[in-house]
């Protein structure tokens, strides 16, 4: 369970970034984070995962405060960033070893684990080349594969189908499904307002900082249009603003 309460963050003196955000991700679903280019999706995620400190509000990890407990909090969440360039002299195997000392996996477990993610992600053969090495789309497979390395109870993607091909975007998804149904957490920022409107249990939109809605997409549409696409609401509701 992800909680965030009265959340703001300025990067310019007077003008907030985030403007006073609450939300509460409930285990067992899959939560949507919809929002135009700016509009605050990259920075609220930073926040939920530490990266970049909340000016004012909080946010817990399953009951643990991000910014007064970073390491139990940080222990109940993978994390897939929305640029995947990073560890580029690393080899692929490396930095999976890395991220599995990073969350304490058992050395029993270790190349169990990297084997059954990187074989479904289809980049098992390529763990001996420096990362880059890969192309875009082999660059968010090994890192979706460390996020998920630990199983974390509480995935949080910021663009994760960014730059994968249809079979790895397929079975990502699946496993999204998986995850929620076993009453775990996904929560996860996407533009593809296809892939929102099937997959999500909830969504939430922000704009130009401030959350404008959360809900389901049914009650999207009794509040906005009744025959209207995700899409068409999503325009109309930003437009608004």
């Amino acid at each position: 369970m992800i909680e965030i309460k009265n959340v703001s963050k300025s990067y310019v003196k007077g003008k907030k970034s985030v403007d006073n955000l609450t939300l509460e991700i409930n285990d067992g679903e899959i939560f949507g984070f919809l929002g135009p280019n700016g509009a605050g999706k990259t920075t609220t995620i930073r926040m939920i995962t530490g990266v970049l400190d909340v000016d004012e509000g909080e946010i817990l990890i399953d009951g643990k405060s991000i910014k007064k407990d970073p390491l139990e909090a940080k222990k109940n969440f993978g994390f897939v960033p929305d640029n995947p360039d990073m560890f580029l002299k690393l080899k692929g195997i490396e930095y999976l070893n890395f991220m599995a000392d990073i969350y304490d996996i058992p050395k029993n477990k270790i190349k169990e684990k990297i084997e059954k993610l990187t074989k479904k992600f289809e980049i098992y053969n390529e763990l001996n080349n420096q990362i880059q090495s890969y192309s875009h789309g082999m660059r968010q497979k090994i890192v979706i594969c460390g996020a998920l390395l630990s199983e974390p109870k509480n995935w949080i993607l910021d663009e994760p189908m960014t730059g994968l091909d249809p079979k790895s975007s397929f079975d990502l998804k699946e496993m999204m499904r998986e995850h929620s149904k076993s009453g775990k957490t996904v929560f996860f920022s996407t533009h593809v307002l296809e892939v929102a409107e099937k997959l999500c249990d909830r969504v939430g939109i922000i704009n130009k900082g401030k959350l404008v809605f959360v809900g389901t997409f049914e009650e999207m549409k009794q509040k906005f249009k009744e025959q209207a696409s995700l899409e068409e609401l999503f325009l109309e509701i930003t437009e608004q603003e």
